[in-house]
């Protein structure tokens, strides 16, 4: 962590700080996090069933690979405190929604960059292993 941050930021969420490429969001943000990760969670299991219920091919199914990807993003910024976004603007927000500061040391936006790359990895591994899980599921007939 740099010297030159400044961690002195009005905010009423004192529960996190910023650590380079570890941490760069508070509570509100890591709740919105989750918010997405259910949405995701909620279209991807609605993007199956229809594809169930449509008896659609298993080559459709890999469309769910989006709406598991937006899940993976979702759950994984939210359990790992870290915003893909903050992390590749060189930003974090531990105060209220839409505020930001901006990470001041060019060696800790380098590590915050490097670990939003990182996390997008993880999610689209995340999200292939499911759309593949999905794609070898037995196929519905009617």
């Amino acid at each position: 962590m740099s010297d030159n941050l400044d961690h002195h930021v009005d905010s009423t969420d004192d529960s996190f700080e910023y650590v380079a490429g570890s941490c760069n969001i508070g509570v509100r943000e890591i709740r919105r996090r989750q918010l997405v990760g259910g949405i995701g969670l909620f279209l991807t299991i609605s993007t199956v069933l229809g594809f169930y219920h449509q008896h659609s091919s298993r080559e459709a199914r890999f469309g769910t690979f989006l709406p598991a990807l937006v899940m993976s993003i979702g759950y994984l910024q939210g359990r790992k405190k870290f915003c893909l976004a903050f992390g590749l603007s060189g930003l974090f927000n531990f105060g209220k929604l839409g505020s930001t500061q901006r990470v001041i040391s060019e060696e800790d936006r380098r590590i915050d960059r490097q670990a939003a790359i990182r996390l997008f990895g993880e999610a689209v591994l995340l999200a292939a292993a499911v759309t593949a899980v999905v794609f070898l599921l037995p196929s519905s007939h009617k």
